[in-house]
């Protein structure tokens, strides 16, 4: 599974560190985005792949 880690504030909700696993992605004419939920399970957003490389990033996930 995909994870993020969000490196600057996102609106007032998500601060810099809060981390996400990538729910789901979708592309429609050319534009793709992607459904992201919150690790503590309180919310989720959309963002498109412009904000997801410029305001988050990748970070692996440890195997059980």
């Amino acid at each position: 599974m995909k994870m993020y880690k969000l490196t600057e504030d996102f609106s007032s909700i998500y601060k810099k560190g809060a981390r996400f696993f990538v729910v789901s992605d979708s592309e429609f004419i050319g534009v793709k985005s992607y459904v992201l939920l919150s690790e503590d399970l309180r919310g989720k957003i959309e963002v498109t792949d412009d904000e997801l490389k410029n305001k988050f990033v990748s970070i692996k996930v440890k195997p059980d």
